[in-house]
C-alpha cells in the first residue's frame, strides 16, 4: 500500500481540492449536495495523472530516482497503468454524479489532457502549458464551464505554470531566470486574487490573508531558488508551489463570498504539510 501511496503521491492530492471551490464560488454556484463529489473527482484526476507520470517516466526514473515504486519493483508497470486508467473513470463517474453534464463536458477535456500532458507534452517546451491546462480545466469543472470562473481557473494556471517550469530543475538544477519568472507568476496571481469587487469586507478580508499567506509561502522559495537554483533548492520551491495552491484556492473562493469554503479549503493546509513529510508530493 505505501508503494501504491508513493505512486500516486497521495497527500498531494489535498492541494488539489480546492480547484473545484474555487471554481463554484467563482461561479456562483458553491458546492452543496452531490456537487461535493467534485473536489473527489479532481483529486482523483490528479492521482490518475501522478501514476500515469510514472509509468511514462519508468526509464528515465531507473537512472534518476531508482527509490521510486516502479523502477524499485514495488509496483509493476501494467499495475501503474491500471491505476492511471481506473482512477481516471473514477474521476469521470465522480463527475458524472456530482455535477452533470456540465461537468462532464469539462471533466472529458481534463482527463484527455492529463493523459496527453503525461504521455506527449511533458518533456517538450510544451509541458508546462499543458500542466497548466489541466489545473485550470480542473478549476472550470468546479464552475461547470462558466465564463464567471475563468478568471480564477488563469490565476490558478498561471501559478501552476511557474511552478512545473521550475519544477525540471529538482534534478539537475534550475536557471535563476527559470525562478525569476515563476517569481513573477506569484507576483501576477496574488494581484488576481485579491483583485476586482469582494462580496463584503469580511470577504475582502478573507481574501487578503489567505493570499498574503500564499504570496509569503511560495514566493520566499522561488526567491531562494532564483539566488541559490540548485537542485535541493529547486526542490523546496516546488514542493512550496504545490503546497501554495491551497491558500491560492482559499483567496479565490473567500473574494467571491465563499468563506466557509475558503475555510474548508485552508485546512487542508497543516494536514497536507505534514503528509508530505512521509510521502514526498513532488
Amino acid at each position: 500500500m505505501k508503494a501504491f501511496l508513493q505512486l500516486v503521491r497521495a497527500p498531494a492530492a489535498l492541494t488539489v481540492l480546492g480547484d473545484t471551490v474555487a471554481g463554484a464560488a467563482a461561479a456562483g454556484n458553491p458546492l452543496r449536495g452531490r456537487r461535493l463529489l467534485l473536489p473527489l473527482s479532481s483529486a482523483a484526476f490528479y492521482w490518475s495523472g501522478m501514476a500515469l507520470n510514472d509509468w511514462a517516466d519508468r526509464a528515465l526514473d531507473a537512472t534518476e530516482r531508482p527509490e521510486r515504486p516502479i523502477p524499485s519493483g514495488r509496483v509493476t508497470p501494467n499495475q501503474a497503468i491500471a491505476v492511471a486508467g481506473g482512477l481516471t473513470a473514477a474521476g469521470l463517474g465522480l463527475a458524472a454524479v456530482g455535477g452533470g453534464r456540465d461537468a462532464v463536458k469539462v471533466a472529458l477535456p481534463l482527463a484527455a489532457a492529463v493523459w496527453l500532458y503525461d504521455t506527449v507534452l511533458k518533456s517538450t517546451p510544451a509541458g508546462p502549458v499543458g500542466m497548466a491546462a489541466c489545473r485550470s480545466l480542473d478549476v472550470l469543472m468546479g464552475g461547470g464551464g462558466r465564463r464567471s470562473a475563468l478568471p480564477a481557473a488563469a490565476a490558478v494556471g498561471v501559478h501552476t505554470l511557474g511552478v512545473t517550469a521550475l519544477s525540471r530543475g529538482e534534478v539537475h538544477g534550475a536557471k535563476p531566470a527559470t525562478a525569476e519568472a515563476a517569481l513573477a507568476g506569484t507576483a501576477l496571481t496574488t494581484a488576481a486574487a485579491i483583485g476586482g469587487r469582494a462580496s463584503s469586507v469580511k470577504h475582502r478580508l478573507g481574501a487578503l490573508t489567505a493570499a498574503a499567506l500564499y504570496s509569503a509561502t511560495v514566493g520566499r522559495a522561488q526567491l531562494a531558488a532564483r539566488e541559490d537554483p540548485t537542485a535541493a533548492t529547486v526542490r523546496r520551491a516546488t514542493m512550496a508551489g504545490i503546497l501554495g495552491m491551497v491558500p491560492l484556492q482559499a483567496a479565490l473562493a473567500a473574494r467571491r463570498g465563499e468563506l466557509a469554503g475558503a475555510l474548508a479549503v485552508a485546512a487542508a493546509l497543516p494536514l497536507a504539510r505534514r503528509l508530505s513529510r512521509k510521502v514526498s508530493p513532488t
